[in-house]
Order: structure tokens, then C-alpha cells, then sequence
């Protein structure tokens, strides 16, 4: 077919204008606009033609004058207004792609179109921070569901956290915004308090969450497979998976060993300085619980963790010994604030992130007075 209406596609349409033969055409005008080699005057028969064909009483038509104009950088942009107003079929393919329509025209189209339409903007290749604006404070659910999910949304932290207000309980807005490639920390730290479990994971392994709260988001991961304080090798591949997920993110820190540790987690370190030592399980666990003061400093060495720490370890690993859980009511509690304070008495050289962890914890397991 060529670039342009030929007489024999006149005369066809003369000779047959139903809707197909129009919808034919429709197309071949549509890709006439794209040609080079269109003197002024061609140009602007053609884009009269496409005027006229943009409000033809099918719909046929009108939409298959959007499919072939949809990417188009030469369709007018009164002519992307009309089939943006148009029915849903017609709109559609505009409302998604077209790179004429001004941030001004889709807002307006935002305010007065569909949820189909809504949803249709929210997912184009790239959405602006004030279109996406608009969409967070009008669009129904299922819109602003197709922005979260879409990479090319710029989203302001305040849209961000004006989504949570309006859907902070959906998951179907929770997943796609847990795995945006970024989040502002305001926002990561409201969602720990709304999405499922895995999600929770997802947080703490790829966004940068305050530590404190990444730490307790591991430690209540691991209460959530009803780890107690010694594991018996029943979980070992969920525990390894973890703290490999970690390492490999970045969040496999000294800090969230020790503050795991404090927390009663022994099969967190033992993992961590298998992995970053590169030993078995089997042996970092011989080399930890060993009855003399080499194998922890040999273990804790190969792993490469900081020399001014490996006292505090030694203390919360002799505390994991001494002290055994009871089955009594807030066993684990008690046994965390005796490691706890074991560690602020006996060890002073943390971290004021790590002191004022501890603290807050030692707090939150203080038994209420009668």
C-alpha cells in the first residue's frame, strides 16, 4: 500500500463507503501523516482528512484512526483531544500513548474521563509528578494501582504517602508499591505497618529502611517461623535464605548480627559468619559454641566483621549459654533483657545507633509494675 490516497481509493470510496472501507482508509491517511516526503499542501489535505474522519459517525473508524495515530508525532493535537474524549475504544489507545497531549490536557482528561481512561493515563511510558498528582487524589483504586506499578511515574513522596491514605489497606496497591525502585523512608516505614508478611522482607532487603527498624522487621521475620532460641537445624535453609537475601542487598550488617543476637537469635549469627566466613554451618556452629575463646575470634575474624565488636558477641554468646528458656510464660522476654543488660554493663564501645536500639529495647521488655 502507498503513502498516500490514490484515485482508485477515492473511487473505492465513492463506490463503497461503508464503515470498513472507511476504516481502511482511516488507516492509510493515519499513515500518510507519518511521511517525509508530504509537501505543505499534502500535509495539510491530509490532517483536514484526518479532522473529518476523527468525528465519523462509526466508531469503527474513529478507532482505527486512533490504533494507527496513537504513536503518531504528527497527529494534531486538537485531533488527540477529540479521540481522547471519545469513547472508550477510541480513547484508549490515544490516552495511553500519544506523545502530543500536554500535561494540561491530561490533567483535564483525568478530572472528567473514566476510570478506564484514569487507568489508561496512569500507565503511559512516562507520567509526570503533577499529572500523577492528580490521579492520586481523584483516580479510582485500579488507576492508581497502574501508577505505582509504572516505572516511567514520576511520584512525589507526598503523592506517595497520599496513596497510602486513600489505599494503604488494598494489596493490590501494596505490592506494586513495595516494589518501586525507590521509596522515600517516610513511606517504607508506613508500610511495615500495612503489608503481608513477604512484602515486609521485601522492604528490609531493598529499601533503605532506619536500621532499628530493619532489624525488627529480620527478627520478627524469623518470629514468624516460630524460631525459638536455638533452632535445631529444622529451619536452616529458611535462616540461610534470609541472611544470603541480606548480604546480597547490602543489610547484612554487624549491627543487625549483634542486635539479633540480643534478641535472642543465635541462628542468625551462626548463619551470618557461615556465609561471610565461608564455612559450613555445621563448623561456624562448633566454632561459636566452642567451650574456649579461640573459635568465635577465629569465625568471627575470617568473616571480616570489625575487631571493636567482637567483645560485645562474646558477651551475648556466654549469655545464650547461661541462660536457658524455662517454657514459663515471657521466658524469651526475660532472656532478652538479661542479654541486653548484660551488654550495656559489661560492653561500652557501640554504636550511639546500636546504644539507643538496645535501649529502646531494654525499654519495650521491662515488666510493668503491679
Amino acid at each position: 500500500m502507498t503513502e498516500h490516497l490514490t484515485q482508485r481509493d477515492v473511487e473505492r470510496l465513492l463506490a463503497d463507503p461503508s464503515p470498513q472501507t472507511r476504516a481502511e482508509m482511516a488507516a492509510k491517511v493515519a499513515a500518510s501523516l507519518e511521511s517525509v516526503s508530504l509537501t505543505e499542501g499534502e500535509r495539510k489535505l491530509a490532517e483536514g482528512i484526518v479532522r473529518v474522519m476523527a468525528r465519523d459517525a462509526a466508531e469503527r473508524v474513529r478507532q482505527a484512526l486512533a490504533e494507527n495515530l496513537k504513536s503518531s508525532q504528527s497527529l494534531p493535537r486538537d485531533v488527540a483531544l477529540t479521540l481522547a474524549r471519545d469513547v472508550e475504544a477510541v480513547a484508549l489507545p490515544v490516552l495511553g500513548a500519544s506523545s502530543v497531549l500536554t500535561d494540561v490536557d491530561l490533567i483535564e482528561l483525568v478530572r472528567t474521563g473514566t476510570a478506564a481512561k484514569q487507568t489508561a493515563i496512569a500507565g503511559r511510558p512516562e507520567v509526570s509528578a503533577e499529572v500523577a498528582d492528580v490521579l492520586v487524589e481523584t483516580a479510582p483504586e485500579q488507576a492508581v494501582a497502574k501508577l505505582v506499578a509504572n516505572p516511567g511515574a514520576k511520584i512525589a513522596p507526598e503523592s506517595l504517602g497520599r496513596v497510602l491514605d486513600r489505599f494503604g489497606d488494598s494489596p493490590a496497591i501494596q505490592e506494586p508499591l513495595v516494589h518501586r525502585d525507590q521509596l522515600p523512608v517516610t513511606v517504607a516505614e508506613r508500610l511495615v505497618a500495612l503489608v503481608s508478611d513477604t512484602l515486609r522482607d521485601y522492604l528490609v532487603t531493598h529499601h533503605d529502611l532506619p536500621a532499628g527498624i530493619a532489624s525488627d522487621l529480620v527478627l520478627q521475620s524469623r518470629e514468624r517461623a516460630t524460631v525459638s532460641l536455638f533452632t535445631d537445624g529444622q529451619d536452616n535453609a529458611d535462616v540461610e535464605r534470609l541472611v544470603e537475601h541480606l548480604r546480597r542487598n547490602g543489610r547484612l550488617t554487624p549491627s543487625l548480627m549483634l542486635r539479633a543476637l540480643c534478641m535472642g537469635d543465635v541462628a542468625i549469627l551462626e548463619a551470618s559468619l557461615s556465609l561471610l566466613a565461608k564455612v559450613p554451618l555445621t563448623n561456624a556452629r562448633l566454632l561459636i559454641h566452642d567451650a574456649g575463646r579461640l573459635g568465635l575470634k577465629s569465625l568471627y575474624e575470617r568473616a571480616g566483621l570489625p575487631t571493636r565488636l567482637l567483645p560485645a558477641f562474646r558477651v551475648a554468646v556466654d549469655v545464650s549459654h547461661e541462660t536457658l528458656l524455662d517454657g514459663e510464660p515471657g521466658d524469651l522476654d526475660r532472656h532478652r533483657r538479661k542479654m541486653i543488660e548484660r551488654i550495656l554493663t559489661q560492653y561500652e564501645d557501640l554504636s550511639s545507633d546500636d546504644l539507643d536500639y538496645l535501649l529502646n529495647k531494654l525499654g519495650d521488655l521491662v515488666e510493668p509494675a503491679d
